[in-house]
């Protein structure tokens, strides 16, 4: 083999154990206490799913307060995708119960 940048990409592909981070174990995670980084516009933000949207709806009453109404929406439909985790994640918890 050829020594070069390329060649660790090509060992690290050939790596076929079960310990990858596909999506086989996702099912058996509650998305209410399941931590979430989330990469923002501008702001790197981790939590819970509450905590995240509730982070960019602050980030969107700043930037709102602030006079960047285009920054603000932005801010709010970040919220939006975690206000729709937490309504899945509360049906599902509906769902289940006896």
């Amino acid at each position: 083999m050829r020594n070069g940048p390329n060649n660790n990409k090509r060992m690290r592909s050939r790596n076929n154990n079960n310990n990858n981070n596909n999506n086989n174990n996702r099912r058996g995670q509650n998305l209410m206490t399941r931590v979430f980084e989330s990469n923002g516009p501008d702001i790197k933000i981790r939590g819970t799913a509450s905590h995240v949207a509730e982070k960019y709806v602050q980030l969107a009453r700043d930037a709102r307060s602030s006079g960047d109404p285009v920054a603000a929406e932005n801010y709010y439909q970040h919220a939006e995708h975690y206000f729709r985790l937490i309504a899945a994640a509360q049906e599902q918890f509906r769902q289940n119960q006896p």
